[in-house]
């Protein structure tokens, strides 16, 4: 769930992004996962335009169409967990789904990589 997470919110496309996310996950692990996720069509790997030898991820339609579930799981995690996400942050994620979950979207469709979040603001108004 970590690695949908990265690419719909945080807007991670390359193994070393995810491997440099702060999770501490290992390499043949992050690996394996990848893999089980393209087997699931869940994710697609696709040479980058620029460097046809970089690999990027990219959720596929039945990978995308997880985001409404993903964001419950969010913000249910952090009204229950210490998350360290801000109260109000939360509760603006809970009040503005339907927009959060456009933008979302949006940026799938156009293969806009831009983070959802910087530095604890949501961008997506």
């Amino acid at each position: 769930m970590l690695i949908i997470r990265d690419l719909m919110i945080r807007g991670f496309r390359t193994f070393r992004e995810f491997r440099q996310s702060g999770e501490g996950i290992s390499t043949n692990i992050l690996a394996d996962r990848l893999r089980k996720l393209e087997a699931s069509g869940i994710v697609t790997a696709e040479a980058a335009e620029t460097d046809r030898r970089r690999v990027n991820y990219r959720l596929t339609e039945k990978g995308i169409d997880l985001a409404p579930v993903l964001l419950e799981l969010l913000i249910w995690g952090a009204r229950h967990a210490a998350t360290g996400a801000a109260c109000a942050q939360i509760e603006q994620m809970a009040k503005h789904r339907q927009l959060l979950l456009a933008e979302v979207r949006r940026r799938w469709q156009e293969r806009d990589p831009t983070p959802l979040q910087v530095q604890g603001q949501w961008r997506w108004s």
